[in-house]
């Protein structure tokens, strides 16, 4: 496992660097969805920028800062610096990120969404039940309503998370639906 990571282009020699990670996948191929937005840059960015180049990561959100340059301070004198810009870092697909960002490849607004009344988001949902003068279905077991609703607890704390972070909760499905079309 020997692959790159970043590498910087610049203009002055000693600014092509590349950067490789050594070791193995310590997740053995789990499913990860990464996170980002416009507060993420620089390093977050690249790490980002690696995961979706070697499709190992779903990026997720809105598009990044776009911060991918090298800065290197040149001291001078009386304790004072002069910073330049000597370098751009790219992604291992050879993208670079400068003033652009991250594109997520499944593009979720942070949006604020009112937390029902009565509490819950399948509150909100209207089933064929709920309707008056619906047939009834005589196959109709507790069993197959037991399995059609959600999961204890933890299904309860997935859903109210709707409302809290609406991005972390659409990364849960998103690595929801990964795990369905990989089985």
């Amino acid at each position: 496992y020997d692959k790159v990571v970043v590498f910087t282009k610049g203009r002055i020699n000693g600014s092509q660097v590349k950067e490789k990670a050594n070791g193995k996948d310590l997740l053995k191929g789990a499913p990860i969805i990464v996170l980002v937005n416009s507060g993420s840059a620089s390093a977050s960015e690249i790490v980002a920028g690696c995961l979706q180049d070697y499709k190992r990561a779903i990026i997720l959100g809105t598009p990044t800062f776009g911060k991918a340059s090298v800065q290197t301070v040149l001291p001078l004198k009386d304790q004072r610096g002069l910073k330049l810009t000597t370098a751009l870092y790219y992604t291992p697909a050879g993208r670079s990120i400068q003033a652009k960002g991250i594109i997520p490849d499944i593009v979720v607004d942070n949006v604020s969404i009112p937390k029902p009344k009565a509490g819950t988001a399948e509150d909100l949902l209207i089933h064929e039940a709920d309707l008056e003068g619906h047939l009834e279905n005589k196959q109709a077991t507790a069993e197959v309503a037991k399995a059609e609703a959600p999961k204890g607890k933890a299904a309860a704390d997935d859903a109210s998370l709707m409302f809290t972070d609406y991005q972390l909760y659409q990364a849960l499905n998103a690595l929801k639906a990964q795990q369905v079309f990989t089985k």
